[in-house]
C-alpha cells in the first residue's frame, strides 16, 4: 500500500490572507456583488454565507416591496461559488492565497436552478452554499436564502466547473 504525503496546511497567516482575499473578490472584485451589497458573513468549509440588506433599489415589486427573483437567483449562484471556492481552498489547504486564488479563475456555473418559495420580505437575507460533491472537474451545491426571521425564502441547487 502506497501512502501519499500530506502536504502541510497553510499557517494561520497565510488562512487569514486566504480569507481577507476571498472576502475582497466576494464583496468588491466581482463589482455585480458590490452593487447588490453582498457581504461574506462565514467562510466555514462546511457552510459559508453571504448576506445582504433590503433596499428600494432591490424590490421587484413595487406594490408588495418584495426581492427581484433575479437578486434571489444571484445571491444563490454567488453563495454557491463561495462554497465551491472554500471547498477548493480546504481540499488544497497547503497552497497560498495566489495558488487558490489562480483555481478560482477556472470556477464557472454550468446549471443553477432556483426554487422560489416565499415572498422576498425582509430587511436582512442570508444566503448558505453546502457542498454536496466536489469533484475533479465538476462541484455540486445546494444553496438557501432565509430572511433575518429564519424564513426560508428560496432553495437552489447548482453544478459548477472547477477544472
Amino acid at each position: 500500500m502506497t501512502v501519499t504525503p500530506q502536504l502541510p496546511r497553510r499557517s494561520a497567516t497565510e488562512q487569514a490572507r486566504l480569507e481577507a482575499v476571498l472576502r475582497e473578490v466576494f464583496e468588491h472584485k466581482l463589482c455585480f456583488n458590490e452593487l447588490l451589497g453582498f457581504k461574506v458573513e462565514s467562510l466555514d468549509p462546511a457552510a459559508p454565507q453571504i448576506s445582504f440588506a433590503m433596499r428600494p433599489d432591490l424590490i421587484g415589486h413595487y406594490q408588495h416591496g418584495r426581492l427581484h427573483g433575479g437578486v434571489i437567483a444571484t445571491v444563490l449562484d454567488t453563495v454557491g461559488g463561495l462554497a465551491v471556492t472554500v471547498a477548493i481552498a480546504e481540499k488544497f489547504n497547503g497552497e497560498t492565497a495566489e495558488q487558490v486564488g489562480h483555481r478560482f479563475g477556472r470556477i464557472g456555473t454550468i446549471d443553477l436552478r432556483t426554487d422560489y418559495l416565499h415572498q422576498g420580505i425582509g430587511k436582512k437575507f442570508t444566503a448558505t452554499g453546502r457542498i454536496t460533491r466536489l469533484g475533479g472537474r465538476i462541484a455540486s451545491v445546494q444553496m438557501t436564502l432565509e430572511n433575518e426571521a429564519g424564513v426560508l425564502i428560496a432553495t437552489g441547487g447548482a453544478a459548477y466547473v472547477v477544472s
